[in-house]
């Protein structure tokens, strides 16, 4: 096999590109917002396919609640334009835009009831008969019963969906959510996110959806966009920016990973071979983001779950071909569903595992001599010249909007 060229040192990685096709419900085309010399947004172009549900993800400051306003109209973009459905709206008031909007206060009407809150904006329109049109909507949020309630007399959850049904009666092109499900307890809004998703999939029209919650995107979104410092860092579905982060910002936001400085000591076959603190390693070759050479340093990526965790005394029955880890186990904390371990290893001295709770081994406690093992394939890599910590805590960064 011919060995990595070397990657350029430094060299910016390129901005992800926007989906190609014509039927893009929104395409953004160099847009950007800046207020005085600080940019909110930098230039990006970006396609959200007609009747998907698109989630702009990133943390307080990243830009995404300013992109979504400049679609909305509600921000005028400093640079770029907006496209509906086609159509140039750049320059369109937000009432002449084919776009509804959900705020995460939900801003009902507190002196109408749930029927009338969904039927405003049919009246605002003229339209005379509305108990067909608005009767619908009420059964597609499961509202019906509750028709003839004040906001003030329902759950969040209601609340939100009220809020829904009364954007969806105008026929958006587009709906814009602005951490719609903020408001709600954990509980609550993993019910609604799911509730959100089977909507969106009923009525067929486009969803683009803002949040800072990780899991929301991935349960919900058919394409997620990360954001970070008003950049897009990376596009693309759900798993496959799980699976294969392109940058330690989108590894470490998205969940939970353990990255190891490692050097490229060999390549054989669609593997390469590293080499960390004694310990060897594999990696495919077409998990690295950017070519490496012989003697090259990348960060190989693992996460959590996909490590088992094997007392050092059964370290004779661990398959060969996996990669392996010794270590010592300094922390445990059981959440149910599995337990959690920090563990000090040569190679990083705090590698965290997910073990499922189904066949406890309790020789895995504090203290003990332990083998991280896990199959090669699940291994990413990723230039070593990155921040390695960048992402673990993206609430830091100063930026606003």
């Amino acid at each position: 096999m011919t060995t990595p060229s070397t990657s350029a040192a430094g060299a910016e990685a390129p901005a992800p590109e926007a989906p190609p096709g014509p039927d893009a419900a929104v395409r953004l085309t160099g847009i950007s917002k800046a207020y005085g010399s600080f940019t909110a947004v930098h230039p990006l172009d970006l396609a959200v396919p007609a009747g998907s549900f698109f989630a702009l993800l990133g943390a307080s400051g990243c830009g995404k609640t300013t992109t979504l306003r400049m679609i909305a109209g509600l921000e005028t973009p400093s640079s770029g334009s907006v496209l509906l459905g086609g159509q140039d709206v750049t320059v369109l008031p937000p009432y002449k835009r084919p776009v509804n909007t959900v705020f995460q206060n939900y801003a009902l009407f507190p002196h109408l009831d749930v029927y009338e809150n969904v039927a405003f904006g049919l009246r605002r329109r003229g339209i005379k008969s509305v108990k067909k049109q608005v009767g619908e909507m009420l059964d597609l949020v499961q509202l019906g019963p509750l028709a003839r309630r004040r906001p003030s007399q329902l759950s969040g959850g209601q609340q939100q969906r009220v809020a829904v049904a009364r954007a969806l009666i105008n026929q958006p092109k587009v709906l814009l959510l602005d951490e719609p499900l903020g408001a709600l307890d954990l509980k609550l809004r993993r019910q609604m996110q799911l509730e959100l998703k089977r909507i969106q999939t009923e009525v067929g029209i486009t969803f683009v959806h803002v949040t800072h919650d990780q899991e929301e995107a991935m349960t919900m979104a058919d394409t997620v966009a990360v954001m970070n410092a008003g950049r897009v860092e990376q596009l693309g579905a759900p798993a496959d920016l799980y699976e294969n982060p392109s940058s330690t910002f989108v590894a470490n936001f998205l969940g939970t990973s353990n990255l190891i400085a490692a050097e490229v000591t060999g390549a054989g076959g669609d593997r390469l071979h590293l080499e960390s603190a004694g310990q060897r390693l594999t990696l495919p070759a077409a998990r690295l983001r950017s070519p490496v050479a012989v003697g090259g340093r990348v960060l190989a990526g693992v996460r959590p779950e996909k490590i088992t965790l094997t007392h050092r005394d059964d370290e004779d029955a661990i398959p060969e071909g996996r990669n392996r880890v010794q270590g010592r186990i300094v922390d445990s904390s059981f959440i149910g569903v599995s337990t959690q371990y920090v563990v000090d290893s040569p190679v990083c001295p705090e590698l965290e595992v997910f073990v499922p709770n189904v066949e406890r081994d309790g020789r895995l406690v504090p203290g003990a001599p332990v083998v991280l093992h896990w199959n090669p394939e699940h291994t990413f890599g990723l230039d070593a010249d990155q921040d390695i910590d960048a992402g673990v805590d993206p609430e830091a960064g100063e930026a606003a909007g």
